[in-house]
């Protein structure tokens, strides 16, 4: 069987947690994403969001979704795409879950402002201002990634 590009196992796994994982021959991993997601997309009301967000209804979006359920799924995502990139190679690079991490963080902070915070009075709503949130996040867990491998690697020089 051939190795997983990891590039290919993260795709499948923003289309849908667990589909990078059954990519990688990890049924039963990849069958408990796949649930996790049906299950807190379902108690969350997250697909009538989606669809209310791009027909620009977001107060109905505000109204329909279940944010204690919403809020599981920023880390289930992120952790579903980390985990299909991780086991999509045999050498995972030192520190590579912190993109993925920080990205969770800050992909919950922007549903837990979603019904509030607004852009030059456009209201983005749980499904528009936290994908916007997912770019610091993105930026976060790079840039401290790098400063960790730049102090890691200074310190071997050291010794």
């Amino acid at each position: 069987m051939r190795k997983t590009i990891k590039l290919e196992a993260v795709l499948w796994s923003v289309a849908l947690p667990g589909f990078g994982q059954l990519l990688n021959g990890q049924l039963i991993k990849g069958l408990t994403f796949i649930f996790l997601e049906f299950f807190i997309n379902t108690k969350s009301s997250l697909n009538h969001a989606i669809l209310y967000s791009f027909l620009g209804q977001i107060n109905k979006a505000i109204e329909v979704v279940n944010y204690q359920w919403l809020m599981f799924y920023p880390c289930v995502y992120m952790y579903a795409m980390y985990d299909a990139y991780k086991y999509s190679t045999k050498n995972t690079p030192y520190l590579s879950f912190l993109p993925f991490v920080s990205s969770a963080y800050t992909v919950t902070v922007g549903l837990m402002y979603s019904s509030k915070l607004q852009f030059r009075n456009v209201l983005l709503g749980p499904i528009w201002l936290p994908m916007i949130f997912l770019v610091p996040g993105l930026i976060l867990g790079f840039l401290v990634r790098y400063i960790l491998m730049k102090c890691l690697k200074r310190s071997d020089e050291c010794s």
